[in-house]
């Protein structure tokens, strides 16, 4: 089957060299024509595991193009997916303007029969308005062409976005046109495993999913991390807590992990943008605000924890990091974490070591040259002449560190364990004060 996707990110990028690897010819369009030129040289923008192999064997295999023209990519599928960006600003107002220039843009070129997909998340309505400017476009060079607009939204995880491609957990088709509903099940059908992952439901059904999907897992990391500040203060350890609700099979232990707060693309976006658009129509969502809330606080709790350390005086420290991406497996600095800790250590008078195997040049980018930041290649570079390291990302290579060489490293050894990666009797045993994430203060401080 021929697929047009209009947009090259993570999403857009993975998803079209999927459907490559299926068989189907997929041109990739995105405006930016310095990212299209390098993605047809094989050069990838973005840090995506698996996905670099994938889009050279699409290439090779000519089943794979790029193209920043317009006109080629409304012509060349049979199925065009809008898969472009849709920010949100800090109130939740999401920005459509892509979305709707892809629609346009449809409806100028378009010469036959499409079924035009809504992958990109959007507000519940968006499908309709999309189909609105389609109709409007058609109609003014007086085209009567059969166009169905479906909504299809994308539940991809940065870092393991092929993966999900290729084995997903459902298929949520929003449309209630049983010509567009049969031409996307063949389109899916190599990634099914079972007809029950294939959904089908309205529109508007199929957009609200999505949000609904985003606000519950966010909603679960909040849920922890409140929890994890209760077991402080009543000292329990929040990862036995963790196992124990984890096991319940009504509740199950995906998304429990208490941490430094979440970031990324989707979950704060989308939490922001289901909120507004509750609000803006009368019916206040007061969990998600709440969500929001914890998790904002949740992003200074490494801060917390190190000024309790050092009793208030952080002016003069200078702090190792490990990791800056939101997630591990991805360079995405989005809403990281990460940025909140450096942003409070600086203001305290604090200096940092960071290293991070795949976002120190995003990073780098939104933070610019300072005094008081040391840009590292290694993780054991990060360390040297630092006093305490904070891990804020648990990426696999800080999964099992040299914990006699920390201690020999810091000035100071203290861990502030961001992820509850880390054993706290194994870290203190070589001599390290430990902290996490609702598992209270370190024993060898007591």
């Amino acid at each position: 089957m021929k697929v047009s996707i209009f947009g090259a990110g993570y999403v857009g990028l993975s998803f079209a060299a999927c459907l490559a690897e299926a068989g189907h010819e997929v041109l990739c369009a995105d405006a930016d024509l310095a990212r299209i030129e390098g993605l047809q040289r094989g050069l990838m923008p973005l840090h995506e595991p698996d996905l670099e192999a994938l889009l050279a064997a699409g290439l090779a295999a000519g089943t794979l193009q790029f193209t920043a023209d317009e006109r080629t990519a409304c012509l060349h599928g049979d199925v065009l997916f809008i898969v472009v960006n849709t920010p949100a600003d800090a109130e939740g107002r999401v920005d459509l303007r892509h979305v709707m220039a892809v629609a346009a843009g449809i409806g100028r070129h378009r010469d036959r029969e499409a079924v035009v997909v809504c992958k990109s998340t959007a507000p519940v309505g968006t499908a309709d308005q999309v189909e609105a400017v389609l109709s409007g476009e058609l109609s003014q060079r007086g085209a009567r062409l059969r166009i169905a607009v479906a909504a299809n939204p994308e539940f991809l995880r940065e870092g393991s976005a092929v993966r999900d491609c290729r084995r997903p957990d459902r298929v949520v088709i929003g449309s209630e046109n049983p010509w567009a509903v049969d031409l996307l099940a063949r389109l899916y059908e190599p990634f099914i495993e079972d007809p029950k992952q294939m959904l089908v439901m309205d529109r508007r059904s199929a957009e609200l999913t999505k949000y609904a999907a985003n606000a519950m897992l966010a909603t679960r990391i909040s849920f922890m991390n409140e929890m994890a500040r209760l077991a402080e203060h009543a000292g329990a350890d929040i990862e036995m807590v963790r196992r124990g609700i984890g096991a319940d099979r009504r509740i199950g232990p995906d998304f429990l992990q208490a941490g430094a707060g979440y970031g990324g693309s989707c979950l704060a976006k989308d939490v922001r943008a289901l909120r507004y658009a509750a609000d803006r129509d009368g019916h206040a969502l007061r969990i998600l605000s709440a969500v929001e809330a914890t998790n904002h606080e949740q992003k200074s709790r490494l801060f917390d924890l190190m000024t309790h350390h050092f009793e208030g005086r952080i002016a003069g420290k200078t702090i190792a990091v490990w990791g800056l991406a939101f997630k591990p497996d991805t360079d995405d600095m989005r809403d990281a974490p990460s940025l909140v800790l450096l942003g409070r250590l600086w203001a305290a008078g604090a200096r940092v070591q960071v290293y991070d195997p795949a976002a120190m040049p995003n990073a780098r980018g939104l933070i610019g040259e300072r005094d008081d930041v040391r840009w590292c290649d290694t993780a054991q570079e990060a360390l040297q002449g630092a006093d305490v390291l904070a891990l804020v990302t648990e990426w696999a290579e800080f999964r099992r560190p040299d914990f006699a060489g920390i201690a020999k490293a810091l000035r100071t050894p203290a861990i502030f364990d961001g992820r509850n990666v880390y054993d706290a009797a194994e870290v203190e045993s070589v001599g390290i004060a430990y902290y996490g994430i609702g598992r209270g203060r370190s024993s060898l401080l007591h």
